[in-house]
């Protein structure tokens, strides 16, 4: 099983276990504030170490537009594969939320389908 380091906090976690799900079982009430659906970047994170090299079309676009495609990535748009470290931006404390967001479905929404940057770069340049 990977490990995930996040804020300094090591957990094991099943390969395969949706990256916001798993920051939340490290202990961490990362904000979700859509629901997981790549909307509103309160699941953003910073990676240190292990950071996907694939982006899903819709964490693409919504970086993009938030001007945070060098340096955050969307933990609702990924999952657990491998060994990862990394930060978490907006966490339901440091917010002051009453709740991090709505309940996360177990998979990626909308259906995860990763791909290089360089293949989303050029259809936004058609």
């Amino acid at each position: 099983m990977p490990n995930l380091t996040v804020d300094d906090r090591t957990v094991e976690v099943p390969s395969g276990t949706r990256l916001t799900l798993a920051i939340e079982q490290a202990g961490i009430e990362i904000g979700h504030r859509c629901g997981g659906k790549a909307r509103c970047t309160t699941c953003r994170v910073v990676f240190h170490e292990g950071e996907p090299s694939g982006l899903t079309r819709a964490e693409y676009v919504r970086l993009r537009e938030a001007g945070l495609l060098e340096t955050h990535r969307l933990s609702c748009q990924h999952v657990v594969t491998h060994d990862m470290r990394l930060e978490t931006v907006m966490t339901m404390q440091n917010q002051q939320w009453s709740d991090a967001g709505p309940a996360l479905d177990d998979a990626v929404v909308p259906e995860a389908q990763w791909f290089d940057r360089s293949t989303l770069e050029a259809e936004t340049t058609v």
